[in-house]
């Protein structure tokens, strides 16, 4: 039998979430805190990441309060080796690479500001994720006025299109 769940990640309004599986959680998870801090000035983090042995979530960051809700994502989740990162003062895109390279990182499941939920089964040995869904579904294709809005935005923070 597999049940399957939605999780809803909860965050802070305006903060970032990113939702990946590694391996060797007793190191990995304050090696990926000095990742985020090296990587980006300013930034403030919580992560989360779930031990299968000894059945533990364990966490650090700069923030308290970012760290707890890190925390409490990750066991909602429960599935071994999955880590969630919460951040505030940076976006995915600053940190996503070195993340992504840290050697015992596997994968990368979503990165968002968006609304976020994470779909996990469950078997008798344990907990898996089988996916995101990252905030609600597209209905149309972009008109010229959107297109020109959102090249604008993201001049507007910083990052150019041409």
């Amino acid at each position: 039998m597999v049940k399957i769940e939605v999780i809803d990640i909860e965050k802070p309004a305006g903060a970032e979430v990113i939702v990946g599986q590694g391996n060797f959680s007793i190191f990995t998870v304050d090696d990926l805190a000095k990742t985020l801090l090296t990587t980006v000035p300013g930034i403030k983090f919580g992560i989360g990441m779930n031990e299968a042995k000894p059945q533990l979530t364990r966490y650090t960051g700069n923030d308290r309060e970012l760290e707890e809700i890190a925390a409490k994502n990750a066991l909602r989740i429960g599935a071994g080796h999955v880590f969630v990162i919460v951040m505030k003062n940076a976006f995915p895109i600053n940190v996503l690479n070195a993340v992504k390279m840290h050697p015992a990182v596997t994968m990368v499941y979503g990165a968002s500001e968006n609304p976020f939920q994470v779909i996990v089964a469950e078997t008798e040995l344990g907990r898996s994720v089988l996916g995101v869904v990252d905030g609600k579904a597209a209905t149309k294709i972009e008109n010229e006025e959107e297109r020109a809005k959102r090249r604008e935005t993201v001049k507007e923070i910083g990052y150019r299109v041409d």
